[in-house]
């Protein structure tokens, strides 16, 4: 469907790939004369978007070690958004956790927002970036004036649509306005395509190609604290079970250092090599509460069973006992107990996965997404 309007599509920053980064691609073949905004692109981190139109703010000229720091650069966010003139288009989408959706608009034109999740470090997961100890207390008083201009820019957008359910309740409980679900796409077709590849293609034999084979758990996941990876190498430590973490993010070197040699790191995997980890994988963990948990849907398709922290997304994307089963507190004892019920039932659960899993997806499709979000607009 293609719209007769001029439309932007605005994102927090260009930085890195993820489930997120899939959604803008999707928004971009669904308009595919969008100009995106951003506070600023990292052309060697996000490849992915070499083709795409991109407009960035004042920080695109700052120097890395402040523009690639979430904190050094925080206080700037605001005003690189609000500085953006959007008076020549239409149609707005901004698709945000964070900062985006405070663009200005004028009356002509509508602004959607696509909310990922209200801004985590203001509102839900305060505690995971800032703890409570002097950092909290030295920065409490300008959190609590970010909270308020948070608000305000949560009444900025002309409507919001959230990526879940769980994101809709946020959305109502810390800016009180109403929203639309509308679930990011799963592209069945594309998966299929790189499950076709990864049959076909011959890996070379290397360490790599042993541990991309192997049976081991999995973590797939920026590795960020609210993430709460540190939960799952704890307890591995523990269990002495082969566990494989595939991500980047500022906590890699932290998390490397409490890690024994049973876990291994991996990160810039093409989906090819990510496709022969869920493959082969025992089970997926999620030790975090998700806004929706993209790489739960990627694991059921490929047949890898899901051990996931009973909160947030998790709890729309993976069927107790058919897809996965859940842990009940983000504690070492609570998924310790858990791994060791899934040595138990695993070869049952990857039975029910290959009825289920994919019946659980359709309501995620691609099609689903496009036909839904172009209603909405």
């Amino acid at each position: 469907m293609k719209l007769n309007k001029r439309v932007a599509i605005v994102y927090d920053w260009i930085d890195k790939w993820g489930g997120v980064e899939r959604v803008l691609l999707d928004l971009h073949k669904m308009f595919p004369e969008a100009v995106f905004y951003t506070s600023y692109f990292d052309k060697e981190k996000a490849t992915w978007a070499k083709d795409l139109n991109i407009k960035t703010s004042f920080l695109q000229k700052f120097p890395n070690f402040i523009k690639k720091s979430r904190i050094l650069s925080f206080i700037f966010y605001p005003f690189a958004f609000e500085s953006f003139d959007f008076s020549g288009y239409d149609l707005v989408i901004s698709v945000t956790s964070s900062f985006s959706k405070s663009i200005i608009t004028q009356p002509g034109t509508k602004h959607i927002c696509y909310l990922l999740t209200p801004t985590r470090f203001l509102w839900s997961h305060k505690k995971e970036y800032f703890g409570r100890g002097l950092i909290s207390y030295l920065v409490r008083g300008y959190l609590a004036y970010m909270k308020k201009w948070d608000y305000v820019a949560g009444q900025r957008p002309d409507k919001f649509i959230s990526i879940s359910k769980t994101v809709r309740g946020r959305c109502k409980k810390y800016y009180k306005r109403k929203s639309e679900v509308i679930y990011p796409g799963f592209d069945t077709q594309y998966w299929q395509e790189v499950k076709l590849e990864t049959r076909n293609s011959k890996l070379e034999t290397n360490y790599k190609s042993k541990i991309l084979n192997s049976k081991n758990f999995l973590v797939v996941s920026r590795l960020e604290s609210y993430k709460k990876v540190d939960l799952v190498i704890k307890v591995f430590n523990k269990l002495m079970k082969p566990l494989i973490i595939v991500g980047e993010g500022t906590q890699e070197n932290k998390l490397k250092q409490i890690a024994e040699k049973n876990i291994t790191f991996l990160s810039k995997l093409s989906d090819v090599e990510l496709s022969n980890l869920y493959t082969n994988a025992k089970a997926l963990i999620m030790p975090q509460e998700e806004d929706f948990g993209y790489v739960a849907l990627e694991a059921q398709y490929f047949g890898c069973p899901v051990i996931s922290y009973k909160k947030g997304g998790a709890t729309e994307t993976v069927v107790d006992g058919k897809t996965g089963i859940f842990f009940l507190s983000q504690t070492e004892k609570s998924l310790i107990q858990t791994v060791e019920r899934f040595d138990k039932i695993g070869y049952n659960l990857r039975k029910n996965i290959e009825v289920f899993g994919t019946q659980n997806l359709k309501k995620f499709s691609k099609k689903f997404f496009v036909d839904n979000f172009l209603k909405n607009l």
